[in-house]
């Protein structure tokens, strides 16, 4: 019964995975793009990338003083620039591996709308990429893929890179 659930509408494996801007996440997108379009799943898993938007709100915050309507505008605007290139560019991975996928843009704080995309379609897996803090940074900054481990109702990969790349990544 549980394998059912976790199945889309045609009996394949839903795998969502969570994308934004960073080279960690990039990286987890194209490990499961690559692993899915040389059969890891046999072939029947449907692929959902979601790319959680920030509210301009919660990245100005309440209470600014004159001209915080004009900011606004300015860190929506950004923001909504952002989510393109994330989509366009997790497009362009999908067409160059010939791989379809769903890709949607939600506002909200990452980890909720990974959970929330999680529930919505079923999943049985989630992918996100590691950003590789330590327990210090990671206790102060949170984590999405700690949360997202703890509660999302299916299997949870986080997809490290390989060290090589993670230096390069971290010295960008």
């Amino acid at each position: 019964m549980a394998a059912a659930a976790a199945e889309g509408e045609q009996g394949k494996t839903v795998v969502v995975v969570g994308v934004d801007d960073s080279e960690h996440s990039n990286y987890a997108l194209e490990w499961t793009v690559q692993h899915l379009a040389s059969g890891m799943a046999g072939g029947g898993a449907e692929l959902v990338i979601v790319h959680a938007k920030p509210s301009p709100s919660s990245v100005v915050g309440f209470g600014a003083g004159p001209g915080s309507g004009e900011v606004v505008r300015y860190v929506e605007a950004d923001l909504r620039k952002t989510a393109e290139d994330v989509v366009e560019k997790a497009r362009r991975l999908c067409i160059a591996n010939a791989m379809h996928a769903l890709i949607e843009v939600i506002e909200g704080e990452p980890r909720y709308v990974l959970c929330n995309a999680v529930e919505k379609r079923n999943a049985g897996l989630l992918v996100v990429g590691s950003h590789g803090y330590g327990a210090i940074k990671r206790a102060f900054l949170g984590s999405v893929s700690d949360y997202c481990a703890h509660h999302a109702h299916c299997s949870v990969m986080i997809v490290k890179q390989p060290k090589a790349k993670r230096s390069r990544a971290e010295a960008a």
